[in-house]
């Protein structure tokens, strides 16, 4: 039997996402015909201009939309909140980018477990930052796994594999929006799957961890004394948030600017100094081209775009 993610199933399901990643699986499941008992996602936090204004997160708005009703539990160490998960009877938990560990109680707290759409080949980038992490360390190709949830950090038993390549100039936005739709079209054919008894669990190989830890902001700055396939691959893995960078003196003093996207070039040089007019950069070995830039306060800007508010000649330093 072929099946077919757009068969009208009716699971009873517990959804649980924040970001706007997680966004087109919970439309899916919704028009795949299950029934989404509760949406969970993380409390509405500060933002707007002044971050006066509490704003929902993108799941949340998504669910209103789609007249789900929307819990935004803190955590779940209060047994009230676990035992209203419970209480949900659902057949199943799908989590997609929720951003909460969730403990034991919750993951068993459906029939089937809970499933979570992850976005890497595990067990190679476990952790909080697959998709940077993959294009920063160079990866051809990455995926979005369906994998069952156990208490361990993305140790869980793997069910569906989707894999997708990673083009050699490829931003981690890009990267992001692709994997958004791959995983939303996975998880739906897990679930068809799951209804059908036919979803079936596999080990991950102990060899091959490793784990994507959080980009921390001290790690964004351009060190363009690298190999210019590593400047490369820092530039678009951090593209467009949250931003590789550099310093450069304008008006007299230091402004950071942020890369958004960079080729390789050809060149020699000190590294740091453009070789042209055009921002080829020198980097400690080989160079790259700068090719959308964007100052403080500014808007992202195409390299010439760049240079027509901001010339650079060859032979500046930027640091």
């Amino acid at each position: 039997m072929i099946l077919n993610w757009r068969d009208k199933m009716s699971l009873r399901i517990i959804f649980m996402g924040t970001p706007e990643f997680s966004v087109p699986t919970l439309r899916l499941l919704v028009d795949a015909g299950h029934r989404i008992v509760a949406v969970y996602t993380q409390p509405p936090r500060p933002g707007g201009r002044r971050g006066l204004d509490l704003q929902k997160s993108p799941v949340h708005q998504a669910a209103e939309l789609l007249g789900l009703p929307v819990f935004t539990p803190v955590n779940f160490k209060d047994p009230e909140e676990r035992e209203r998960f419970r209480g949900l009877n659902a057949d199943v938990g799908v989590v997609v980018a929720y951003g909460l560990l969730l403990p034991e109680a919750i993951l068993n707290g459906t029939r089937d477990g809970c499933y979570n759409g992850h976005a890497s080949l595990l067990p190679r980038w476990r952790g909080a930052a697959p998709i940077q992490r993959a294009i920063m360390a160079g990866d051809a190709k990455t995926g979005m796994m369906v994998m069952k949830m156990d208490k361990g950090l993305d140790t869980g038993a793997v069910a569906l594999t989707r894999e997708v390549e990673i083009g050699p100039n490829m931003t981690a936005g890009e990267l992001h929006d692709r994997l958004m739709l791959v995983g939303a079209k996975a998880m739906a054919e897990a679930m068809v799957k799951l209804e059908m008894n036919d979803l079936p669990l596999t080990p991950q190989p102990e060899d091959g961890v490793l784990y994507a830890a959080k980009i921390d902001k001290a790690e964004t700055r351009i060190d363009f004394s690298r190999d210019a396939g590593d400047v490369h691959n820092h530039i678009r893995g951090l593209a467009p948030f949250p931003g590789a960078w550099f310093e450069l003196e304008i008006g007299g003093k230091p402004e950071r600017v942020k890369v958004l996207a960079s080729e390789p070039a050809e060149g020699q040089g000190v590294a740091g100094q453009l070789l042209t007019d055009d921002l080829v950069v020198a980097c400690g070995s080989g160079a790259v081209r700068l090719t959308r830039l964007q100052k403080a306060g500014g808007k992202p800007l195409a390299a010439a775009d760049f240079l027509r508010g901001t010339p650079l000649a060859a032979g500046t330093r930027l640091t």
